[in-house]
């Protein structure tokens, strides 16, 4: 496959990977592979299926807009994007990636069609430009996943430019053994070694550096913040007040060192929920268990070299991420909260037992547990927000991750079921999972909560 770490892991906003982040490149790159740009008078937005039902509570709307001004998840300031938003509604204007003006009415161009979805994924969009001659350009995408995405013609179909050649090609779990067996090299090793047709290994240290450091920026810009949470359900963020009482009354308990970890996921996902920054691992909905349990590697582990540890952890994490997005799913609309919260556990998993020297045979053990105890897991986001079940599944998914990676290091990494079968067992409960209880608030605790109405924009 010719995905990559930083494919995996990309920098963005919350509060989801499949509903903000993908919509926002999306529209952008409609605009930017439009033929005369300079000659549209107006665009359209239609959303479908899951991204119509529960594209409020994910902001869905305002990412796309962002990305017709010519925002890109990376670079966007998470501190402007209401205003900008704010912007549009009051003056009747948008300005076309930055410079092109035309006039714009969310309530007239922006449309939900909550009863239809388009044929190749739940999560589906059709931009439409209008040119000055009366003629009209138009592309439908695809949202499938952690901010990837794909238009009509690219679904089901390999990449027009052909793969870069990897010194170690995969794609199972199965061959990813063999190869290590055969070369007597790592995991770690191997997926350093496919990143080097890509970038020198400086670049690649310097850009896992990098995404270490947002992760660690956003568990601290959690563990600090308070108040309420957006989007009606009056959700209180808890990371920081939880966070003081753990530091003044540490260790009263046994299991105070993992709480702490489950707090790191928690803060994370409420910066998440709020729409501040953070790094897709793989999603945003599952985005704080990764980092929580690199946290815990870092500071708990007492590794003597914690810095290559660091980047061990995430070129394996993202070694079985590329394995399920590639033999299953990680969108929760596809899939349900397995393909999120259980890859990213099972990423995680696998990532701390080759940071603490696991073996390859323990690294997919650690990985398989991971998904092993998500399969089922439904995706069911009261309010259609990216706050109940989704940030306490992420601490729990943390909490699990290290007693995976507990159970495989105390082992010899034989099991029975190969995380090739279990892959394949979540692709398939997710294909019989009812589309209710995947990513469209029409089942589970979504309709047996109470909830306000949210209004768009």
């Amino acid at each position: 496959m010719d995905m990559r770490v930083f494919d995996l892991f990309k920098i963005g906003v919350g509060p989801s990977s499949s509903h903000t982040v993908g919509p926002m490149l999306a529209a952008r790159r409609f605009l930017v592979e439009c033929a005369d740009l300079a000659s549209v008078t107006r665009v359209s937005i239609d959303l479908y299926g899951s991204l119509a039902l529960t594209g409020i509570g994910h902001a869905t709307d305002k990412a796309v807009l962002l990305g017709l001004l010519g925002e890109t998840p990376k670079e966007v300031d998470p501190e402007t994007m209401d205003a900008k938003i704010a912007r549009i509604r009051e003056s009747h204007r948008m300005h076309l990636l930055g410079e092109y003006e035309i006039p714009f009415e969310i309530e007239r161009d922006l449309h939900w069609h909550r009863q239809e979805s388009l044929p190749a994924h739940p999560n589906g969009l059709r931009l439409t430009a209008v040119h000055r001659d009366g003629s009209q350009s138009s592309q439908v995408f695809y949202s499938v996943g952690g901010g990837f995405i794909q238009t009509e013609q690219e679904m089901g179909h390999e990449p027009a430019v052909a793969p870069r050649k990897k010194p170690y090609p995969f794609g199972t779990m199965g061959e990813l053994l063999a190869l290590g067996e055969k070369n007597s090299i790592s995991i770690a090793g191997m997926m350093r070694a496919n990143e080097s047709v890509f970038c020198s290994s400086e670049e690649l240290d310097a850009g896992l550096d990098e995404i270490w450091h947002v992760m660690r920026h956003c568990i601290e810009t959690g563990l600090k913040d308070q108040g309420v949470l957006p989007g009606g359900l009056n959700v209180k963020r808890r990371a920081a007040k939880l966070w003081q009482t753990a530091l003044t009354h540490a260790d009263n308990l046994p299991h105070d060192p993992i709480h702490k970890v489950s707090l790191y996921a928690m803060a994370v996902n409420e910066v998440n929920a709020a729409g501040g920054r953070v790094v897709t691992a793989p999603t945003n909905g599952a985005a704080g268990i990764i980092p929580a349990v690199l946290r815990y590697y870092a500071q708990d582990c007492q590794q003597t070299d914690s810095e290559k540890g660091v980047r061990d952890f995430l070129l394996v994490a993202s070694a079985i991420g590329m394995l399920c997005k590639k033999n299953a799913s990680i969108s929760g609309a596809e899939i349900g909260c397995q393909g999120e919260v259980g890859v990213a556990c099972a990423m995680a998993a696998a990532g701390l037992a080759a940071a603490l020297g696991g073996t390859n045979q323990q690294i997919e053990a650690a990985a398989e547990i991971g998904i092993e105890h998500h399969l089922g897991m439904t995706c069911d986001p009261i309010g259609g927000l990216v706050q109940i079940p989704c940030i306490e599944r992420n601490g729990m998914g943390a909490v699990k991750a290290i007693t995976a990676a507990s159970l495989s290091l105390h082992s010899d990494g034989t099991h029975h079921v190969s995380l090739d079968q279990v892959i394949e067992t979540m692709r398939q409960t997710g294909f019989d999972m009812q589309a209710k209880y995947k990513e469209t608030s029409l089942g589970g605790l979504a309709v047996h909560v109470v909830t306000v109405n949210h209004a768009a924009c």
